[in-house]
């Protein structure tokens, strides 16, 4: 039984990632292969990249971050999700992929922009406007069944990756408010931000001297160095519709 399943490895669903990662929740996220943000060329409007940066790379930092704070992954299509007992949505949920054992978790996040057929079973809220689909949330992503979260453009917010990011923090935030996590904020403190005041450091805090600091850093920049040295090969990925009329 998994704390958390995330559905979606694009922007929102890799954030919250992080965060339900950071606090000690045993999360997996279930990759469809390819995030919509693929299909960008050049990403121009992301905070901390002065002249832009290629979408793919950004993407490969993000995973490989979401690594770093904890969440593994499994590559796969979630086809549909139902509560192990639907009397007592406490015992969470089992997902059922495409080929794959079914997957157990307290608590699920629904990331996936271009597929959310799998919702179906469960009485969420789903609205269909045109040909997609949109998921009814409450300010925290959490949506009308307990335990089941909707992030990112699913969850009917802006389609950037600086609001999927940010709402998939927010919705990550909320799945760690609602469980058993002892969190108070994922803050890196200089020795003695609390304890020179007398006071405990919070949960999901830490202090860090200036020798650990500087170590810190390095590590930082070199793995930046390291992501930005050469250009990446991979093309963006074309509209389909595009694709097919080829």
């Amino acid at each position: 039984m998994r704390d958390v399943c995330i559905v979606g490895g694009g922007v929102s669903g890799l954030a919250a990632s992080i965060f339900t990662a950071r606090a000690g929740l045993d999360t997996l996220v279930v990759d469809g292969g390819e995030s919509i943000l693929a299909r960008n060329a050049s990403l121009e409007n992301y905070p901390g990249f002065p002249d832009g940066v290629d979408a793919r790379r950004y993407l490969q930092l993000t995973r490989e971050q979401a690594r770093n704070a904890g969440a593994t992954f499994e590559l796969g299509h979630v086809t549909g999700v139902e509560p192990v007992d639907e009397s007592d949505l406490e015992q969470g949920f089992v997902l059922e992929t495409d080929g794959g054992d079914p997957i157990e978790a307290r608590r699920v996040i629904a990331a996936s922009w271009s597929d959310s057929d799998y919702l179906v079973p469960l009485d969420v809220g789903r609205m269909q406007r045109g040909s997609k689909h949109f998921v009814s949330v409450d300010d925290a992503g959490r949506t009308a069944v307990d335990g089941v979260y909707a992030a990112g453009r699913l969850a009917d917010e802006p389609h950037q990756s600086i609001v999927a990011a940010g709402h998939g923090a927010k919705v990550g935030l909320a799945v760690i408010h609602d469980s058993d996590a002892n969190f108070y904020h994922d803050w890196v403190a200089p020795e003695g931000y609390f304890t020179g005041r007398g006071r405990e450091v919070p949960p999901g805090c830490e202090e860090i001297d200036d020798g650990e600091r500087r170590r810190r850093d390095e590590r930082a920049r070199e793995t930046m160095l390291e992501a930005f040295a050469d250009p990446l090969d991979e093309q963006p990925t074309m509209h389909p519709s595009v694709v097919d009329e080829e």
